[in-house]
């Protein structure tokens, strides 16, 4: 095999090499954007973004400081109007109770609802991470494979070059021991 054949051989492999990293970019690409795809919420009705907003301002410090807020002033008011015998909720307070449960009551289900949400976005989550994970697993053994093919066909074309230049060490040889007669 002559030394122009070997090189012209070696950019035949490094094309190859080249147009193999390109797919596994592309490839990897259209996994990110499938990924992206499934993750993302498009059948969502007005109800359970409204759950959702819910759950997510009655979960927040606002809610809980403005909520305190409210049953101080209410019971301020009362207490003061408790003394003018013009209370409209007197002490102990029945009707800030009525109103406490009946929000409890109607509080608990729309978090629930939120939360069963959350839940299935954790789950598609999952389904994604999963996927990764196992293409990343994938990828692990084509490129061991990539590399293992590699190494055998370097090895190879180094064979070839050592032979080559074998070769033609002999073809010198012969030559010296040629010119050694004469």
């Amino acid at each position: 095999m002559d030394l122009s054949e070997l090189i012209a051989a070696e950019e035949l492999q490094l094309k190859k090499l080249n147009y193999l990293v390109v797919a596994a970019v592309d490839e990897e690409q259209f996994l990110s954007h499938k990924i992206l795809e499934i993750e993302e919420d498009k059948n969502i009705k007005w109800s359970q973004k409204l759950a959702d907003n819910v759950a997510e301002f009655g979960g927040s410090w606002t809610f809980i400081l403005s909520f305190g807020f409210f049953i101080a002033i209410w019971i301020a008011i009362n207490t003061y109007f408790l003394t003018s015998n013009s209370a409209f909720d007197p002490y102990p307070f029945i009707l800030l109770n009525l109103i406490l449960s009946c929000i409890a009551a109607l509080q608990a289900p729309v978090i629930m609802m939120s939360q069963n949400r959350q839940e299935e976005k954790d789950r598609r989550r999952s389904r994604s991470d999963y996927m990764v994970n196992m293409k990343a697993e994938m990828e692990v053994r084509a490129l061991h494979k990539k590399i293992d093919l590699l190494m055998v066909e370097q090895m190879q074309h180094l064979f070839k070059i050592q032979q080559a230049q074998l070769d033609i060490l002999a073809k010198l040889k012969e030559h010296i021991i040629e010119g050694k007669n004469k």
